[in-house]
């Protein structure tokens, strides 16, 4: 299970330990060493509970690592987080796994000693994922190889390899090791990786045929079908579909939604390369791996003689193909067993039973040599092939043991017999290694060591391993003895042999109350982490772990490369019988725990927090039990029965110096003298603390508090009197270099100033000069010496002519030129009033446009010609003066669709006794109209109108003349109207008639009737007068104005 944890500030800061003391109330101890109440389990959980719920899920005992799984990601692994712990003092940061794996590879480069570094805890703990961390981190952080980085890269990737053919998918873990591993990583004298090698512990082959309930079988089966090519599978006789594969579907749990195995299935196959696997031995493993899926799916039925007979010959197809063997072979190694009596060979039918165990049993055997082989081949791949690398003296080697964790299920078998045993001898070799490190510190340091009384499990290990006494010896003795040996006579023999031992329990030996806990067929140990009772049930066989000679003899015969490899013919003449699983087992413990005892260990114990891998669930009777078996209150126990604090007198004289004032701020003389001054001033007791050569050791955890508490008020004060020196010398710095920066600007801009001043000065006297000389020969032709000046004329009155135009067309001020520029100023005069013109014209209004174009016919035609046009002028014409309103209805329906487009009310003088008539003006596009009420009395077409007669007085009457064909037509019309210079203007502009206006003076003859003629006589004077004169004309009598 994959987990990150938090180990930093939020901001990113390096946070110390010791910094983080004065927080012990929220998130608590970072050491559980520091635990006030080492001895309580309650406060042991509740710190681990408080750091948990800060997502801080790392914490010391010493030196040795506490994780929890958080169960999500913290974004603590990145390549800053590295840097971070890099070259670091492992007390100087908060705990973390980067922080072990510094302090291990600096002690592997510096005292040039073998490292080991162990990870325990049970499955979903996060042990694979720490390994997975620490490779990261050495990848990362390590120089890199002379000749490349192909080993890093081949360490970093067996993992996804291992993990597919070696992990699977349990009800505790998505992603369960079912085998322990440990791995050397070697390092040259330049600290770069140069080789690897991987011993594996006790595959769970029995995985293979059969799962619980909500499991999957090794992870590798399901990468091939989902991931795999259509023409590989095709090759393989294989479906994608994991349900038709007997081996896959018995723990109904073919899918889970936490796994990708497509995707997975591309990085195992990418990691195959770079682990130096060619494309023939892929297809040959791939292979041998159908074959088991294959397997799985051979059926058997019984003949008439109750015989197994194969039932499936297309499997059987595959199989002999996949593995290279013959089907005749194959299938009577399937259904018969040889055996040798008296030097002769004889065949065995096998019972349904039988053959079905006969198949499982190389299913197994197939699947866990295969393993064995593919540890084998990426060790060859990771060994070192440089010949000019370094001897093996000048190399260092950086162990890792993920190994499974102490189990305790409802049914536990054979498998955790093993496994417990297992955490039985590394929990041996924990203790005595943390005892011998913890007095070793002691004796460098010249204290006394005081003993630890502590648990010996030597008991439980003697118990389980002893020879001849042994629960192994005596399983093995049971498997190899003649006669019908079976699980119960084994338990009956163990109840003979060991029944005195305190820590051994059957149902047979046990009182009456703890008989209705175990069954007849189960023991029960007192393992040093609690009581685990195993079923007996299956021991024999799985420690017997026997296949069949004639399966081995076929298996021999393979010509597939990898199974040739992993089936030595030379079992078959090897007479000696093969060693049982549980002593194999118990040698490759016994060769590990010399391989340990032979390095520096480091020690890192994974617990998983809840069952349902939920992140933030804190499952508390888990977790307590799991402190349990790993030991860690043991642990604790042990680190605490001395000293709970040692630091280097350097680091502590460095952080707690300023709580003394002779050892602040500097301290002159030895590091130890300044702490022996220092603790002396603290009034520390005697019995609290002690005096090392190197160290000082400080015995309970309030005391180092009650110091941290006093640091903490230290420096408030001191950070006051910092900031406050800090701020005057800050502000005096900064007031400085205002000042020089103030003293040198002003300097600058003064030496700116008199320079701009005396050029400036020197630039005027030319000037000057210049303009004088140029005065001087302003009359003569263009030269060097007047030219300026001339240049300063024209360019003066340019100047002044752009601030003097005309404001509008009829502004006629020009400024007077010089004689130079006269006919410039001319051209330059048409130009500017050309512009303000055609500006004035772009300016005015379509109605304003039409008005003024009758304003100029009105100037062309009366202008000068008649008294009271100059009145006329400044009154704009409008485009009637009556209303739609003041027309009667029954005169707009005469007209029809005539428009009219202009309308006045004016005076008709009858032509015979000239009486005054109102009547009303209508000019449409073909005529005029003359309209009395609501009646038309004359309409005269313009074609008809043969010219308009008007005086030059300033009276107000005009003759329209008429043209007459006949003597029944009205003759011209006399009229008057207030508008007079408006009304003829319209008229002729509307008839077409602006030529035919006459001006008379004197008098106007006109035509009265048929064969009479009338004369109006036009005379100037006082007042405005219109009488019939005695002499029968029209008399008009009009003020004259003068204004022609």
């Amino acid at each position: 299970m994959r987990y990150r944890a938090s180990a930093l500030g939020s901001d990113g800061v390096r946070v110390t330990m010791e910094s983080a003391l004065t927080a012990r109330d929220r998130v608590g101890v970072q050491d559980f060493v520091l635990l006030e109440n080492f001895t309580s389990e309650a406060a042991f959980m509740e710190n681990l509970r408080r750091r948990f719920r800060e997502n801080l899920i790392y914490t010391y005992i010493g030196p040795v690592l506490v994780s929890v799984n958080p169960y999500r990601d913290l974004q603590i692994y990145s390549r800053q987080h590295m840097e971070r712990y890099r070259g670091v003092s492992f007390y100087e940061v908060p705990p973390h796994l980067f922080a072990v794996a510094d302090t291990v590879y600096r002690a592997l480069r510096t005292e040039r000693r073998d490292q080991a570094v162990m990870i325990s805890g049970e499955s979903g703990a996060g042990k694979t994922e720490a390994t997975k961390r620490l490779l990261q981190f050495y990848a990362e952080t390590c120089p890199a190889p002379e000749r490349g980085g192909a080993v890093r890269d081949r360490l970093l990737q067996s993992n996804p390899v291992l993990e597919a053919f070696g992990n699977a998918k349990t009800l505790r873990n998505d992603n369960s090791s079912r085998f322990g591993k440990y791995m050397d990583v070697q390092f040259d004298f330049k600290g770069a990786p140069v080789g690897g090698h991987i011993l594996s512990y006790l595959l769970e082959k029995s995985r293979v045929v059969h799962q619980n309930h909500g499991e999957r079988n090794f992870h590798i089966f399901y990468q091939l079908l989902e991931g795999g090519e259509e023409e590989e599978l095709r090759r393989l006789g294989l479906e994608r579909n994991a349900q038709s594969y007997l081996y896959l579907v018995k723990g109904q749990c073919a899918k889970v939604s936490s796994i990708n195995d497509k995707s997975d299935w591309k990085v195992v196959r990418k990691a195959l390369t770079v682990i130096n696997f060619t494309e023939d031995e892929v297809e040959d493993l791939l292979s041998i791996v159908a074959s088991v899926l294959h397997l799985g799916n051979i059926h058997f039925a019984a003949n008439e003689e109750s015989n197994a007979q194969v039932t499936t010959e297309n499997q059987l197809k595959y199989l002999t193909r996949l593995l290279g063997v013959e089907g005749a072979t194959l299938r009577e190694a399937l259904t018969h067993r040889k055996i040798i009596a008296k030097g002769e060979e004889l065949l065995s039918p096998l019972n349904l039973e039988q053959a079905a165990y006969a198949r499982d049993a190389l299913a197994k055997a197939v699947y866990s040599r295969t393993f064995t082989w593919l540890v084998g081949k990426i060790n060859r791949s990771l060994a070192s092939k440089d010949a000019d690398s370094p001897s093996w003296r000048s190399t260092t080697v950086l162990g890792l043991l993920d190994i499974y964790g102490f189990e305790v299920f409802q049914h536990n078998s054979f498998e955790q017999f093993c496994i417990n045993y297992c955490n039985e001898k590394l929990q041996q070799l924990f203790i005595e290694l943390t005892l011998k490190s913890e007095q070793e510190e002691y004796e460098a340091e010249g204290i006394a060591w005081e003993p630890v009384q502590y648990f010996n499990n030597k008991i439980i290990c003697d118990l389980v391993e002893e020879k001849f006494k042994g629960i192994i010896s005596i399983l093995d003795e049971e498997c190899l003895r003649p006669g019908e040996a079976t699980d119960l006579t084994f338990l009956e023999k163990l109840e003979d042999t060991v029944k005195h031992h305190p820590h051994f329990l059957t149902h047979k030996l046990a009182d009456q109350r703890t008989r209705k806990s175990l069954d007849r067929g189960e023991f029960r140990l007192l393992h040093y982490a609690g009581e685990v009772t195993y079923n007996v049930t299956g021991f024999l066989d799985k420690n017997n772990d026997l296949l069949f000679r004639n399966l081995k003899e076929t298996m021999c015969s393979s010509k597939n490369p990898i199974m040739s490899q992993c089936f030595d013919r030379n079992e078959l003449s090897d007479k000696k019988r093969p060693e049982t699983v549980a002593t194999q087992f118990k040698l490759s413990l016994l060769q590990l725990v010399e391989i340990l005892k032979s390095k520096e260990p480091a020690y890192i114990r994974c617990i998983k927090p809840n069952d349902a891998k939920q992140p933030g669930r804190f499952d508390e009777v888990l977790i307590r039990h799991q402190v349990k078996y790993l030991g860690l209150m043991e642990n604790l126990r042990v680190r605490r029965a001395g000293f709970a604090y040692r630091r280097k007198y350097e680091i502590f004289l460095q952080r707690y110096k300023s709580l003394c004032p002779e050892t602040w701020p500097t301290w002159a003389g030895r590091p130890q003298d300044g702490v022996a001054v220092l603790v002396r001033h603290l009034g520390y007791k005697p019995e609290e603390y002690k005096m090392g050569r190197t160290k000082i050791f400080i015995r309970f955890p309030k005391t180092l508090f009650a110091t941290e508490d006093a640091l903490e008020v230290r420096r408030q004060s001191l950070a006051t009197k910092i900031q406050a020196a800090w701020r005057g010398f800050h502000w005096r710095q900064k007031f400085l270099r205002v000042k020089r920066s103030a003293i040198c600007i002003q300097s600058w801009w003064r030496g700116t100033l008199g320079r701009r001043k005396a050029a400036k000065r020197k630039w005027a006297a030319q000037t000057i000069r210049r303009l004088i000389r140029g005065f001087i020969l302003r009359h003569a032709p263009r030269c060097p010496e007047n030219a300026f000046f001339l240049d300063h004329v024209r360019t003066s009155f340019l100047l002044n002519l752009r601030r003097q135009l005309p404001r509008n067309v009829l502004d006629t001020s020009w400024p007077t030129p010089p004689p130079a520029l006269r006919e410039a100023s001319e051209l330059l005069r048409e130009l500017c009033m050309k512009n303000m013109v055609w500006k004035y014209c772009r300016s005015i209004s379509p109605e304003w446009k039409q008005q003024l174009q009758q304003k100029a016919v009105a100037s062309e035609i009366f202008k000068g010609k008649k008294d009271n046009y100059p009145q006329s002028v400044p009154r704009l014409f409008i485009s009637t003066r009556l209303g739609v309103d003041e027309i009667s209805p029954k005169v707009l329906q005469a007209l029809g669709s005539e428009p009219i487009q202009y309308a006045v009310p004016v005076v008709k003088y009858d032509r015979k006794g000239y009486k005054p008539r109102s009547r009303q003006l209508l000019l449409t596009p073909n005529a005029v109209v003359i309209v009395e009420d609501a009646k038309v009395k004359q309409r005269i077409d313009y074609a008809n109108l043969t010219g308009i007669s008007v005086s030059s007085l300033s009276d107000s009457l005009f003759v329209l003349h008429v043209q007459r064909e006949d003597n029944k037509q009205k003759g011209d019309v006399v009229l008057q109207s207030d508008h007079v210079i408006e009304t003829l203007t319209k008229t002729a502009l509307s008839a077409d008639r602006v030529n035919n206006i006459n001006i008379n003076q004197g008098s106007i003859t006109f035509a009265g009737g048929p064969g009479r003629d009338g004369i109006i006589d036009f005379t100037p004077g006082s007042e405005l007068l219109i009488t019939k004169a005695k002499n029968g004309h029209l008399a008009v009598v009009a003020p004259r104005l003068n204004s022609r």
